[in-house]
């Protein structure tokens, strides 16, 4: 168990944390929705409570390069682990880089599946360079590769993004990817686009918010089923005059087909490679292709295929149970070592970011932790812009009534809104989200303050901070065509806050701003509050105690 503190006896009630998701600290106010929210809550914590910035992305949270936007699952690892450790984007990368990749039995039983069957290795997942969920590079070298190993045709089923790359960027990807194609489509090697669709649209759902997602990508992927394109270039320019405004991320699906037949159904002894590197939208489309017994909606058929995940997506679940590249093993995260010390534990978000204050912030882990209580508020089934207060006053009742039952040591929520309707590239809906966080601030940081507790207020990393694509040059806001300011709809690379509200010591605590503090700090910095030693592993307390 944990060691009590010689540095710090602890406060006596409740230790809160407070995740406000997609909530970033922006160089300028040009473009940033926090900016213009009206927040007197977080203005007022700003002014009068010890604050300090954070870095959230790249190497601070285990991507490859201080280049790579951070996200809300390495974020919340970060946070749970009070360490930092190599992602799925740096793991794929390097696995790829070495070669060893293709020496894995995965890898190798693909290549020996599509050879014993038809012939056919099928990849499915998201299309971009955006190195949160995918990156198409990798694609690109599993298709090379699988050409050098003699598999004779590769089907190609892209989730187009707009969501952590520019919303209507997809014919960038697109175009360049099919001239790939072509050219290394000779000699008998046959690569071609055979369906896709908007990642929000089709297959890439998560927590079970919405299964029919996941329904409409097997329609399209598997069984070839919807509206038919010559090619996929061709599908999302038709697309965009039938569906005008719609940006990427929610383009209906299509099917590629020759002579009035798909190109790429997916048939009995294919191989199937779902090349997603992050756990969170990849876990229902793999349910889907391996459970036997699955009923979350009428597969028609179930094709007996290899099956691969690029990591394993849920090591409690075993899902799947063929992955090319080893996740990275998570241990001693918070949760687990306060559980080991009796401390209990509530958590707490709505549907759409529930995984992350439980499965990701406990290192990728289903179970709980003995002394852990869990609540989820479902998510609405609705376009988050239509609805910016998502589920924020739902959250905040659950956190009041689980602090005033007295059963709990520390507690944490995440407010999904900053991210959630911050990808959706509305300006005014993004600060009404924020709005609406800052609402339930005011209800919870009371109650806090009357049962003597203390609470941090943080992010996983920025969104709203940057709602429109900012000119280089000019630093002000890029224009479309028609002069409307081009919409931002990717994390961004800000650093986020870290508020310490303390209405109980009389301003004793403080903030320590080490250089290069990030969100791995943040572990010790809750266990010092509780009165305890950080774990040997994790990375140093932010806390400053104040003499006098």
């Amino acid at each position: 168990m944990l060691q009590k503190s010689a540095f710090f006896p602890g406060i006596q009630g409740p230790i809160v944390t407070i995740v406000m998701d997609g909530y970033g600290i922006a160089k300028s106010d040009v473009g940033s929705a926090i900016a213009a929210a009206r927040k007197p809550t977080l203005d007022h914590l700003f002014a009068n409570h010890p604050n300090i910035t954070l870095r959230a992305h790249g190497t601070a949270v285990g991507m490859p390069s201080d280049e790579d936007m951070g996200n809300s699952e390495v974020g919340h690892n970060a946070i749970g682990a009070g360490q930092v450790y190599s992602q799925g984007a740096s793991l794929v990368a390097e696995a790829i880089a070495s070669g060893s990749i293709w020496q894995g039995a995965a890898w190798q039983q693909i290549i020996a599946g599509a050879k014993a069957g038809r012939g056919v290795i099928h990849f499915i997942g998201l299309f971009s360079d955006g190195n949160v969920h995918s990156h198409i590079d990798h694609l690109r070298a599993m298709i090379l590769r699988a050409n050098e190993e003699g598999v004779p045709v590769v089907r190609i089923h892209i989730l187009i993004d707009g969501r952590d790359v520019p919303e209507t960027s997809a014919l960038e990807y697109v175009l360049p990817f099919e001239a790939f194609l072509a050219e290394v489509s000779r000699d008998g090697f046959d690569a071609r686009i055979a369906s896709g669709g908007g990642r929000m649209n089709i297959t890439m759902d998560r927590y079970e918010a919405n299964w029919s997602m996941v329904d409409k990508g097997w329609q399209t992927h598997v069984l070839g089923k919807g509206e038919q394109y010559e090619s996929a270039s061709a599908a999302v320019q038709a697309l965009r005059v039938k569906f005008p405004g719609t940006i990427d991320q929610d383009l209906p699906a299509f099917v590629i087909a020759s002579d009035g037949r798909p190109v790429g159904t997916i048939e009995d002894g294919d191989s199937v490679v779902f090349f997603n590197f992050r756990g969170d939208r990849s876990i229902e489309i793999t349910r889907a292709f391996e459970e036997a017994g699955f009923d979350k909606f009428d597969r028609v058929r179930m094709p007996r295929v290899t099956y691969a995940g690029m990591l394993q997506y849920d090591g409690d679940l075993k899902l799947p149970k063929r992955f090319l590249v080893d996740p990275p093993a998570i241990l001693d995260t918070m949760g687990e070592w306060f559980a080991k010390s009796g401390i209990t534990q509530f958590a707490c978000s709505e549907t759409q970011k529930f995984g992350h204050v439980t499965y990701f912030w406990n290192g990728n882990r289903s179970n709980k932790f003995d002394g852990e209580t869990y609540q989820e508020v479902s998510s609405d089934v609705v376009p988050f812009e239509q609805r910016p207060w998502m589920k924020a006053a739902e959250i905040a009742d659950a956190m009041i009534e689980a602090l005033q039952s007295g059963q709990y040591r520390t507690l944490r929520c995440n407010f999904a809104n900053g991210d959630m309707v911050g990808h959706t590239g509305s300006f005014r809906a993004a600060t009404m989200a924020i709005e609406a966080v800052d609402l339930q601030l005011a209800r919870i940081l009371p109650v806090v303050k009357a049962l003597g507790g203390v609470a941090l207020i943080t992010a996983d990393h920025g969104n709203a901070d940057e709602m429109y694509e900012i000119d280089k040059k000019t630093r002000q806001p890029a224009q479309n065509p028609d002069g409307s300011f081009k919409a931002k709809t990717s994390h961004t690379l800000n650093p986020v806050p870290l508020i310490l509200y303390d209405a109980v010591t009389g301003g004793k605590l403080g903030l320590r701003p080490l250089p290069g503090a990030g969100l791995s700090n943040i572990a010790a910095t809750i266990t010092h509050l509780l009165g305890f030693e950080k774990h040997a592993k994790w990375d140093e307390s932010l806390l400053e105690v104040r003499q006098g």
